[in-house]
């Protein structure tokens, strides 16, 4: 890019975040709403607190726009908030803004449970059943509105909003689920392909997770755990294993991490917590909103638009994804995330073309809201495209095989023994990011990998440069031929772009960075090897044995352009991140420091052992 236009960009970013912070002061917010404060009881008899602000202006009637929430509604009181709904724009068009403790939280009464169940019970509650009551109260009791809902939320709230989908109130008209908590085994948050998610789970649970003996308000909360080493990577590994973690630091105090622990497979209690099978006779729009860098719910983005699909014939269900880390589409320009620019405000596309029209058309019968089924930003290209199906139906599934001396091609290996070998140490893992960091960064999501390239324990394969742009549209699929002398082995595979040796430096660089021969992360994920055939039953490696192993990664959209290079990297850790393998066959919650061993590790790639990263490359 050039000067002038990366002036441009500065400019335009530096106005969005200062108009950003002036059209969000509450004062505009008491100016224009009044808020009142209610305990809506639901049919159990547990009253949620619930947080209302009606616009003053009554010419009109309005609809309900809901955002139900663990992370408190505050401020309580008198206070109002600095701002309504998902933006300022939103806020401006005017809605019934409605926030709600969900039950258990905060100002709400009742027990709270993650990732509620949902009830089989003719009389049961569970978070659909607390929203219908909601819904139904709030369209009964609160005067000029239309009765018309619709319900929004990011992360955690994402979950809630996905849960108000089964049997929904008939006012319910609209649902946006927005990286939603979906999966915390398989892919969200805590757990990735049966992975502990230490790092996350323990800093969130150890504030969150806090019991609440009654309700309170935020100043009356935890104020989360202070670690005594302000470096993660020793953090976690001088804690010596989860259960010298837990042991250390939390006891029994955590109901959900202790759960956590007693669960290590895919049993009954991680079955009852997913809300994907329940996503059926869906009758309100929904449009899924996620970005591919999300480093916490990027799963649950894809996992809930492609059950809503697969199980409703003819709903209206779309999905919006973008280069966006978690929540980034309203909480930034989106012009840029950690080294990679964009070239646009990817966030201002969305928020006028998607989210704003959405509730529009759905609320208020405004406008001429005719989206496409999928509407995708491409990083590389960074251009938006819109597809009649997600995964785009014209793609073509190719395999890019692993080769000997660390090549990278669409042709099939001929040789009858050719593979690498190297050997793991878990009390020496592969760090997932560069440098030294106090907390889990977002940026390791699409940053540069030159640094694990150097480790001895970390194979690498890349491509000649490409004489054609690649464009990959979809899941990823990695195909492995593996042996290992221990009994267990984690596997991550990173897909990745190489910028060639002669791209620029950014102008300005702050930050010195060095983009000729970049190795930007597209995407990654890891495989605990013995979930290789099941989640629910896993199964021992037999030492020194070729075994395969087959995962799916997360959905991409990313152009690899002319003259740059795909790279894949393998590794078994991914330290802090995720937890260490002790690579012996065992419940990794209750291994000991002892336990941990080194590994020789092999990655085969001969004409009967072919192992190969499946891209769903488009027309």
């Amino acid at each position: 890019m050039n000067p002038f236009k990366i002036f441009a960009l500065a400019i335009f970013t530096f106005l969005s975040v200062h108009l950003f912070a002036q059209e969000t002061d509450s004062a505009y917010v008491k100016e224009h709403y009044t808020k009142i404060e209610k305990q809506i009881p639901m049919r159990d008899g547990i009253k949620l607190f619930t947080s209302i602000y009606i616009p003053k202006n009554k010419s009109v009637k309005y609809p309900f726009l809901i955002n139900r929430t663990p992370y408190t509604v505050a401020p309580y009181g008198e206070g109002y908030k600095k701002s309504l709904g998902n933006f300022p724009a939103e806020m401006k068009e005017g809605f019934i803004f409605v926030y709600q403790d969900v039950r258990g939280k905060w100002m709400s009464e009742g027990n709270f449970e993650n990732i509620r169940p949902q009830t089989n019970k003719k009389n049961g509650i569970d978070e659909s059943t607390d929203t219908y009551d909601t819904i139904d109260w709030l369209v009964k009791n609160i005067k000029n509105n239309n009765g018309k809902a619709g319900i929004y939320g990011i992360s955690y709230p994402g979950f809630y909003s996905t849960t108000s989908l089964p049997n929904a109130h008939p006012a319910l008209k609209a649902v946006s689920p927005q990286a939603p908590v979906t999966d915390w085994f398989r892919g969200d948050d805590f757990h990735h392909k049966g992975v502990f998610f230490q790092m996350d789970a323990f800093a969130f649970l150890t504030s969150f997770g806090v019991p609440r003996p009654k309700p309170i308000t935020p100043a009356q909360g935890p104020k989360g755990f202070k670690f005594p080493i302000e470096d993660n990577y020793r953090f976690y590994l001088d804690a010596g294993s989860l259960k010298g973690l837990k042991e250390k630091y939390t006891g029994d105090t955590l109901k959900f991490f202790n759960d956590m622990y007693a669960h290590p497979n895919l049993d009954t209690f991680w079955k009852a917590r997913l809300i994907l099978p329940h996503l059926t006779n869906v009758k309100p729009a929904v449009m899924v909103v996620g970005g591919f860098f999300d480093a916490e719910d990027a799963y649950g983005t894809f996992a809930t638009y492609k059950a809503i699909e697969k199980q409703n014939t003819g709903a209206k269900n779309i999905l919006v994804a973008g280069p966006w880390f978690h929540g980034g589409w309203v909480r930034g320009t989106g012009s840029s995330f950690g080294d990679i620019n964009f070239n646009q405000s990817t966030s201002t596309y969305y928020q006028k073309n998607m989210e704003l029209p959405f509730f529009k058309y759905y609320l208020k019968d405004e406008g001429d809201f005719d989206p496409a089924e999928a509407t995708i930003f491409v990083t590389g290209s960074n251009e938006w495209k819109k597809f009649k199906t997600w995964p785009p139906a014209d793609t073509t599934s190719k395999n890019l095989y692993l080769q000997p001396q660390g090549k990278l091609a669409f042709d099939k290996v001929g040789r009858t023994d050719s593979w690498d070998e190297y050997v793991s140490d878990p009390n020496h893992p592969v760090p997932y990011q560069a440098g030294v960091q106090a907390k889990r960064t977002r940026e390791y999501m699409i940053d540069d990998q030159r640094f694990a390239e150097r480790r001895p324990d970390v194979t690498t394969y890349q491509t000649e440069p490409l004489t054609e742009d690649i464009t990959v549209t979809g899941p990823v699929l990695a195909n492995l031929s593996v042996s290992t002398t221990g009994t267990d082995a984690d596997y991550v595979v990173k897909l990745i772009d190489v910028y060639p040796e002669d791209t620029p430096a950014p102008e300005p660089n702050p930050k010195n960075i060095i983009m000729a021969g970049y190795e930007m992360l597209v995407r990654a994920e890891i495989m605990r090897g013995k979930f290789r055939n099941s989640f629910e039953k896993p199964k021992p490696f037999v030492p020194n044995q070729i075994t395969k192993l087959a995962y799916p990664l997360p959905d991409v959209a990313h152009t690899f352009k002319k003259g740059h290079k795909i790279m894949v990297q393998i590794q078994n850790s991914w330290f802090p991140l995720a937890d260490r393998n002790p690579q012996k066959f065992m419940d990794i919650y209750q291994a000991e420091p002892s336990d941990f061993q080194k590994a020789t590790q092999r990655i085969y790639h001969d004409v009967s052992n072919q192992s190969y990263i499946t891209l769903p490359i488009l027309k």
